[in-house]
């Protein structure tokens, strides 16, 4: 039950107590009446404030009157929801701007911290292929072909020290003596007789033109060379074993790989620029690779150790050839000479400057007589040198532009030249005359020229892959399976493969495809 005040009749905030009538007076309103009149309102009896009873009672809280009654109360209202929603956002995009800015500190930490592990990482690979190359060869002469090895560098080789330490500043040229004369000769009688004999006839199981015209790519490997740099810039099929596969790359290693088991066999470490040639000896298990690090290096690949450095010239390597006779080896360089090394004892035997050309040599082959061999130019000029009398005997002017790559056909009479003009110029090589001349799309760009072991096709790789029949000169076959220039291109035994290397990093087969 609420108490009412007998004046008001509202609940009083101060409840008092009249002793002369027993009413409930809000003593505000009390005081003042008996300010004016000191009598009871209620009865009249007189009455003083001295005599008022306070009356205790819990305080009531008054309700707050309603706000939103208007408009104007309700827009006031939305002005401050609006302003507290704006000072809340303000404080939110400040939060922001903090995080954003923790956020950007740490990233870059971060990145700062992957380029000291590259780095590092990059310090550690160099320092590995360092001691790659420093390895002792121990055990090295009971694996190597004794005819390779002489008793000095099985004697170091036992003691564990590199055969081609000793070996890598030897550019005193010794001579092309009698001896050497009298084994180019033989050799190149004995491949003579052999090449008559074979004649005219076709190779028992060599792949006909209608297979050649049917053949797929048929495999394809990435992982053979360093994806940090890359690109294969070499390719040579083993002459013993057609399986066996030799790459050079932009990561300064060649590769051996197996084609039957897709394995790789041996990974060889040790030059300190990208490997541009490499060659598969004809007979034993050796590679030869050049690089643009001046350096020719020879390797005993069942083992993966270099056996021979040679320092024929002091500038970038451009060509190679391997002579018929599987001693001797022909570089040719940017700075205008070629050379001509022992690979046995990997001695220079001569060095030859082509006073002739201003711009430096481009690219070297042996003809398969040895006797003879041809160098590329700059100068768009391609000359036939004699290896005995060490003398220029020949020139082939006629394409425009630096000439990029030569072969030589298997019979010895033609010669296949490519240069920056876009075209394949024949040569017979008995009447020393152009006699054909392949023209290709604009701007395409040829990297190798190969005969196959046959002569009947000529391969061709560069902005794509393709085939040629010989003497018709008709193509054959285009591939476009690499998404990048092809650097390098060889066939299998007998024509049955063809395998290509190109700068997207890939080694690709082609061959005819089993009907299902």
């Amino acid at each position: 039950m609420s108490l009412i005040c007998s004046l008001s009749n509202e609940v009083p905030e101060q409840p008092v107590l009249s002793p002369v009538s027993g009413c409930i007076f809000e003593k505000r309103l009390i005081v003042k009446y008996l300010h004016e009149s000191p009598t009871d309102p209620i009865n009249g009896q007189p009455l003083t404030e001295e005599q008022l009873i306070d009356v205790k009672v819990t305080p009531l809280g008054k309700p707050k009157p309603p706000s939103a009654t208007s408009i104007p109360a309700i827009l006031k209202m939305l002005q401050d929801e609006w302003d507290a929603c704006m000072l809340h956002s303000f404080t939110l995009r400040q939060q922001l701007q903090t995080a954003r800015q923790e956020l950007s500190h740490v990233m870059y930490q971060h990145d700062a911290a992957c380029r000291v592990i590259a780095r590092l990482n990059k310090e550690v690979t160099a320092a590995r292929e360092a001691l790659a190359t420093l390895k002792p060869q121990a055990g090295i002469a009971h694996t190597t072909p004794t005819q390779f090895v002489n008793e000095q560098s099985i004697q170091a080789a036992h003691h564990g020290i590199m055969t081609d330490v000793s070996q890598t500043s030897i550019t005193t040229a010794e001579g092309m003596t009698d001896e050497i004369i009298q084994k180019l000769q033989d050799k190149a009688s004995i491949l003579t007789q052999l090449r008559k004999q074979r004649g005219k006839r076709v190779p028992e199981g060599l792949t006909t033109i209608d297979e050649m015209k049917n053949f797929r790519c048929s495999a394809t490997h990435t992982a053979l060379h360093s994806a940090s740099s890359p690109g294969i810039l070499a390719l040579d099929i083993s002459p013993k074993n057609s399986s066996i596969i030799l790459t050079g790359g932009n990561d300064r290693q060649a590769v051996v790989f197996n084609k039957d088991s897709e394995q790789v066999v041996a990974t060889l470490k040790g030059h300190q620029k990208k490997v541009t040639h490499v060659i598969h000896h004809f007979e034993e298990d050796i590679a030869i690779t050049a690089s643009s690090d001046t350096s020719i290096r020879v390797w005993h690949i069942p083992s993966a150790q270099c056996l021979k450095i040679l320092k024929a010239h002091e500038s970038p390597i451009t060509g190679l050839s391997l002579h018929p006779t599987g001693d001797y080896v022909l570089s040719s360089a940017s700075d205008t000479y070629w050379a001509l090394s022992d690979l046995r004892t990997g001695k220079l035997i001569t060095k030859i400057q082509d006073t002739t050309s201003q711009k430096g040599l481009t690219c070297a082959q042996f003809h398969p007589d040895g006797i003879i061999f041809g160098i590329g130019t700059q100068e768009s000029v391609i000359k036939i040198w004699d290896l005995k009398e060490c003398n220029n005997v020949a020139d082939f002017p006629g394409h425009a532009g630096s000439i990029n790559t030569i072969a030589f056909s298997e019979n010895g009479y033609y010669l296949a030249t490519a240069a920056e003009d876009a075209s394949i110029k024949l040569w017979d090589l008995r009447k020393l005359k152009n006699f054909k001349t392949i023209t290709l799309e604009d701007r395409y760009e040829i990297r190798d020229l190969v005969f196959d072991q046959s002569g009947m096709y000529l391969g061709v790789a560069g902005t794509d892959v393709r085939v040629y029949q010989a003497k018709q000169w008709d193509l054959l076959k285009v591939f476009n399976d690499h998404t990048a220039v092809a650097t390098g291109i060889r066939f299998g035994s007998n024509a049955n493969y063809l395998a290509s290397s190109s700068m997207d990093r890939s080694l690709k087969f082609y061959q005819q495809l089993t009907q299902e």
